[in-house]
């Protein structure tokens, strides 16, 4: 076969795998080798999904929803979004106001490509989630990293965001709860955020709530364009049901926004995939319309989860963590392992060694910070059970008083 044959999209050729999934294929491999693995590196939670909604799913099969739906998605379900963010976010909207998507991935994706031409530029803080800058680069834009320090809680400042911006920008992207840190922006930090934009009225901007639900210490969730009402006209508000009730699998991730961007969006899809899962649609509306026991459950299993990895984590030789805020992350430092070596020999001269040694020698798996534009650090997801998190956090400080 010849090489010009295999030659692919230039975009698609420069484009990275996800970490976090060649991390997931390295712990199958090591499984199957006989290892037993404990894997903090995958962003979903281990709950089951919740009864009623499993049991709305069972009854969209039994009663004919297997067919197309339209590709926004079906209008009762749209209703229930648009009553969701209503409700919830303070976002005056209907069911017009809405998309439903093949998984929040895809409502980022959808917006990017429907926006995004050559030049066009995306502000990125970092540390941010493995596929922002890769989405942007296959959508034909150019990624404006602004590093965010742990000094200013990894969260982007007014005067960051300011000296970011050029008349090439077409978007800021805002992830509240954030992955990999756990990151939330109160109130005031998006209103000091807002003033900015609001100084720069070309700048469109993605708001990645997904972690909405999970938000610790009596927090109160915050949104831009519920902060300030004169954005939403440019302000794209995504969410889904993949983390809240447990649903990553089900694939529904949904959006609110200006008509014109949604239509743009809609296109792409109508292309693209079509309409998401009807019967994943008939699920997320049973979520969204059904009770919220879970949310409150779920929120409380993982805020406990938390405070006993932080307290682990900074109580382990060369590791420091921050509390994290919300989602179920934790983005430690492990600076002070750097240029040391394991007991197996490996030399750790970055974070991404000091995660493949972690998986190889001490049998748990983290994902690299730097891989979300922030080193050195490794990315902990703390969504499995306290013995488990325990065992984890012992053997990773037997890895880590065993240097050299």
């Amino acid at each position: 076969m010849s090489a010009d044959i295999q030659r692919l999209n230039q975009r698609l050729a420069c484009a990275q795998p996800s970490a976090t999934y060649r991390i997931i294929d390295r712990v199958a491999e090591r499984r199957a080798q006989g290892a037993k693995i404990i894997s903090l590196c995958a962003g979903e939670p281990d709950f089951d999904t919740p009864n009623h909604v499993r049991e709305a799913a069972i009854h969209a099969i039994e009663h004919g929803h297997t067919r197309y739906t339209q590709v926004a998605g079906v209008r009762s379900l749209r209703e229930a979004v648009a009553a969701k963010f209503r409700r919830e976010n303070g976002l005056d909207v209907t069911w017009q106001d809405t998309l439903v998507c093949n998984g929040g991935k895809q409502v980022i994706y959808n917006a990017l490509a429907a926006t995004l031409n050559e030049g066009d530029e995306v502000i990125v803080p970092a540390p941010y989630w493995v596929s922002y800058p890769e989405m942007v680069q296959l959508c034909g834009g150019e990624s404006r990293i602004v590093t965010c320090e742990a000094d200013t809680g990894f969260k982007l400042t007014p005067a960051a965001l300011t000296a970011a911006i050029t008349p090439q920008t077409r978007w800021l992207i805002l992830n509240s709860p954030s992955n990999p840190t756990g990151a939330v922006y109160s109130r005031d930090e998006l209103q000091a955020l807002a003033e900015v934009l609001l100084a720069n009225p070309h700048v469109l901007i993605l708001a990645d709530d997904i972690y909405e639900h999970l938000i610790f210490d009596d927090q109160a969730f915050h949104t831009l364009a519920q902060v300030e009402p004169r954005l939403a006209t440019r302000t794209l508000t995504m969410n889904g049901v993949s983390k809240a009730y447990a649903m990553t699998g089900w694939r529904i991730g949904f959006a609110t926004g200006p008509r014109w961007l949604l239509e743009a969006m809609e296109k792409l899809q109508g292309q693209q995939t079509s309409g998401a899962s009807s019967i994943s649609q008939q699920a997320a509306l049973a979520a969204l319309e059904g009770p919220k026991d879970f949310i409150r459950e779920s929120r409380a299993a993982f805020q406990g989860r938390r405070d006993l990895m932080v307290e682990l984590l900074n109580a382990t030789p060369g590791l420091e963590c921050v509390s994290p805020a919300g989602a179920f992350y934790a983005f430690a430092s492990c600076a002070g392992l750097i240029g040391r070596t394991s007991a197996g020999g490996r030399a750790l001269l970055t974070d991404e060694d000091v995660a493949h040694a972690l998986l190889d020698e001490a049998n748990v798996a983290v994902v690299h910070g730097s891989a979300f534009g922030l080193g050195p650090y490794i990315r902990i997801a703390y969504a499995l059970d306290d013995a488990s998190l325990h065992k984890a956090c012992e053997a990773i400080s037997t890895f880590c008083s065993a240097l050299r």
